[in-house]
């Protein structure tokens, strides 16, 4: 069962990769934050990405993954949850996305991991039991 849900985890993250870096960071263009402006202090720095701000990648990925296995294996639902939470509270937390780029990454990584279900065969995304839920 954990392999399975590593695949279909791997695929969720493929499918919100592609569509927030191929698709939604080129369409929508936003700047990153002024880290100054919003006086995030230098010992928060990480590198600032040169692509677009909009929708955070990091934050779609994680919560993609973590949907996606969640739904397979429900037990590790609720720890994965709180590290792709963790992934877009430290996306705003080191100035380098909005908010609204975090909530909007989340919501594509959602989506991704249906797609991503979607597309599994059946055996895959049936979970055993749903102890987490």
């Amino acid at each position: 069962r954990a392999r399975r849900a590593a695949l279909v985890g791997v695929g969720a993250i493929a499918v919100a990769s592609a569509s927030a870096n191929l698709l939604g960071k080129r369409l929508v263009h936003r700047a990153r934050p002024d880290r100054e402006a919003a006086r995030v202090t230098v010992d928060r720095y990480v590198p600032m990405p040169a692509s677009a701000s909009f929708p955070s990648g990091h934050t779609a990925a994680a919560v993609a993954f973590a949907t996606a296995v969640g739904v397979v294996l429900p037990e590790a639902a609720v720890p994965l949850g709180a590290l792709a939470s963790a992934v877009g509270y430290s996306r705003v937390h080191t100035g380098v996305h909005y908010p609204g780029d975090v909530a909007a990454g989340a919501v594509l990584g959602i989506a991704s991991a249906a797609a991503a279900l979607a597309a599994a065969p059946a055996r895959v995304r049936q979970p055993n039991t749903f102890t987490a839920w």
